[in-house]
């Protein structure tokens, strides 16, 4: 299995100092982006997938352990802030159930009942697909919910560091990221991980796009929640009107901080 293997250029990490292990894990870095380009097309397939469940009001499900389902749980909950969605159309489920999104839950993983208890208490319909997110290609609760979801009828995805393995074979489309061996041998929370995470940007990202909720390279739908966004949400009405910041803002007051009613509202004005 290529993420547990032994990288040997890594053979002597115990000896070096600071300098040369970030350096060497600058350079297997780049082995990240490699794998990732490597399978464009198919991760624009599962976006095009994604955004066709969102338009349907079906909801795109993320299924990981461990490194995989903490991220697949960052991605789902950036969704509401950044896009304007409901929590309830991007959702993450992870082997230990919440809490082991910020605490190691191991023993978790190895329970594919669990999932299939978990798969059911979301009441999937065929509106919904899931995307299953496992370093190894094994980890049986992430296997088992996809081939649950797969048997209900639901398009399913596996994203995998490993090739050849189950969750790329029980899924319609098995996307296999081929981030070879570890410099710290088996912590799949590097490269394997960080490669998952650009997969996940890639797939919400795009689908967001392509339901309408960007305009030109602006986030139209982002939730003012704070000092920081309301500023960024008063730019982005002065980028698309011509409004002066200080009046943009006060048409985004004018509108409960909504960019979008904002922007209906200068339409109309004119």
């Amino acid at each position: 299995m290529g993420t547990e293997s032994r990288n040997p250029r890594s053979y002597g990490l115990d000896r070096m100092d600071a300098d040369a292990i970030v350096r060497l894990m600058d350079e297997e870095e780049r082995t990240t982006l490699r794998a990732v380009e490597a399978v464009a097309s198919d991760i624009a397939f599962a976006a095009s997938q994604a955004a066709e469940a969102y338009r349907r009001g079906g909801r795109v499900v993320y299924v990981g352990a461990g490194t995989s389902g903490r991220v697949a749980t960052m991605d789902a909950a950036e969704m509401p802030p950044t896009f304007g969605t409901d929590p309830s159309r991007f959702v993450s489920v992870i082997a230990g159930g919440s809490v082991a999104g910020s605490m190691a839950v191991e023993d978790a993983e190895d329970d594919p009942a669990a999932a299939i208890l978990a798969v059911n208490a979301l009441d999937l319909t065929r509106n919904d697909i899931i995307i299953g997110i496992a370093a190894s290609g094994t980890t049986p609760f992430v296997v088992a919910a996809v081939r649950h979801a797969r048997q209900k009828g639901l398009w399913t995805c596996g994203i995998a560091n490993n090739g050849r393995t189950p969750l790329l074979e029980e899924a319609d489309l098995g996307i296999f990221l081929d981030t070879g061996p570890e410099v710290l041998t088996g912590s799949t929370r590097l490269k394997a991980g960080t490669a998952q995470k650009l997969v996940l940007n890639r797939i919400s990202t795009t689908a967001m796009v392509l339901n309408g909720k960007v305009v030109q390279n602006l986030m139209v739908d982002v939730k003012a929640k704070n000092a920081k966004l309301k500023t960024r949400c008063a730019r982005i009405v002065n980028e698309l009107t011509g409004l002066t910041v200080d009046e943009a803002r006060e048409a985004l007051e004018a509108n409960d901080w909504s960019i979008r009613k904002a922007l209906e509202d200068q339409k109309v004005a004119r």
